[in-house]
């Protein structure tokens, strides 16, 4: 008959330990049994394990799930929590980088070693035809990886701690937002666009610093023409060729000032606007108030606004009277970039420029734009000499 030696014991063809392990709910210590173990020394360690993490009040149940089987459960229990395009993102990192890489691997065998590995993988051979794939994609993963697992170590209970806390990523440098156009440049652009039906989007992406989601969002009743403000309450987005709504990247609504040239092109807009809802009749889509539109009131998809500046800029190039420096391509992005560099050059507080973008923390701000901080810090210590020479 089997004997059981310092709490492990063969039982058929496997091993099995014992450990004492508190219940949470009387305190009172009880035998827990895992067994299914190849070999005596693979129980020993377990049980080791099993044993320290007992102590520290840190042990979990022993479970048989797979990497894929849980990240497939979880995708699904957040299906209905997080925004749509947020639970895309999290299924094409799953689908696409960890579940063909990790997936038959138990979850409570993954340790931070194994993730790293994951990461140099992926970021040497993780791209198309086996190429690299960028720090940023990498470090995405990372995220949905890490968020996933700190929900099975702190809601299921299925890992003592997070391993993918520990990992470790390939160093990569942090890319700063390139200012692709002077505001002299955006002036050429601007004054090349008030033809097209669509100009007041571009002028109010640029001098509200918004981003392309938010303004195809944006209501009538959210603009205040009076009081020269907008309210920006949510974003639009794009998930598996569906556009749908949902809130602004941080979660919260924000109030953006406005100059009165942009509130009499929003006006000439509105008004431009009418006229097309007349013209269509029953054609007309009921479109919630909706700023931008198609001319039968549709509302627009993002790419469609993204595609149309690459066209503007192209026309103006290319005009009867062409430029005398063409204007270099530039993304509808980069108009937020320019208005936030702007901004800090003219000596625009951070904590001001990082509310009108919809920074929740200026810390994120400083740490994107900190190269023009940079550039705005050079003259400073002559600042403070001039002021002192001239107390004399």
């Amino acid at each position: 008959m089997p004997r059981l030696r310092d709490g492990v014991i063969k039982r058929g063809g496997s091993w099995s330990y014992v450990v004492r392990v508190p219940d949470p709910a009387t305190g009172l210590s009880k035998p827990k049994w895992v067994g299914g173990f190849d070999t005596e020394e693979d129980a020993k360690a377990a049980r080791d394990e099993a044993r320290v993490s007992a102590r520290r009040g840190e042990y979990v149940n022993r479970s048989t799930s797979t990497v894929a089987n849980y990240l497939a459960e979880w995708v699904d229990a957040h299906a209905s929590t997080v925004k749509p395009k947020t639970l895309a993102g999290y299924r094409h990192d799953i689908d696409h980088y960890i579940v063909p890489r990790i997936s038959r691997m138990r979850l409570q065998a993954l340790r931070p070693a194994v993730i790293s590995r994951l990461y140099r993988d992926l970021a040497e051979h993780g791209g198309r035809n086996g190429g690299q794939l960028s720090a940023i994609t990498v470090s995405h993963i990372h995220r949905t990886l890490r968020k996933a697992l700190a929900d099975a170590d702190d809601v299921e209970q299925l890992l003592a701690s997070n391993p993918a806390a520990r990992s470790k990523r390939p160093k990569s440098s942090t890319a700063e937002p390139a200012q692709v156009w002077t505001v002299e440049q955006l002036s050429s652009f601007l004054a090349a666009a008030p033809s097209h039906r669509l100009f007041a989007f571009y002028r109010l992406a640029a001098y509200t610093g918004a981003r392309r989601g938010e303004l195809l969002y944006l209501r009538w009743d959210a603009v205040g023409l009076d009081i020269a403000e907008v309210t920006l309450s949510g974003s639009t987005a794009v998930v598996r060729g569906r556009r749908v709504e949902g809130t602004t990247k941080g979660g919260r609504s924000r109030t953006v000032s406005l100059d009165r040239e942009t509130v009499a092109v929003l006006r000439e807009h509105r008004r431009q606007q009418t006229e097309e809802r007349l013209a269509a009749g029953s054609a007309w889509n009921d479109n919630g108030g909706l700023v931008f539109t198609s001319r039968w009131g549709e509302p627009l998809y993002p790419d469609t606004v993204t595609a149309l500046m690459t066209k503007l800029i192209n026309q103006h190039n290319k005009s009867a009277t062409p430029p005398a420096k063409p204007l270099p391509h530039a993304r509808l992005h980069d108009l937020r970039h320019l208005h936030a560099t702007t901004l800090l050059l003219a000596g625009v507080p951070v904590h001001v420029v990082a509310a009108r973008l919809g920074h929740a923390d200026p810390a994120v701000t400083l740490r994107v734009y900190s190269h023009v901080l940079r550039e705005h810090t050079v003259s400073v210590g002559d600042i403070f000499a001039q002021a002192v020479k001239g107390s004399r």
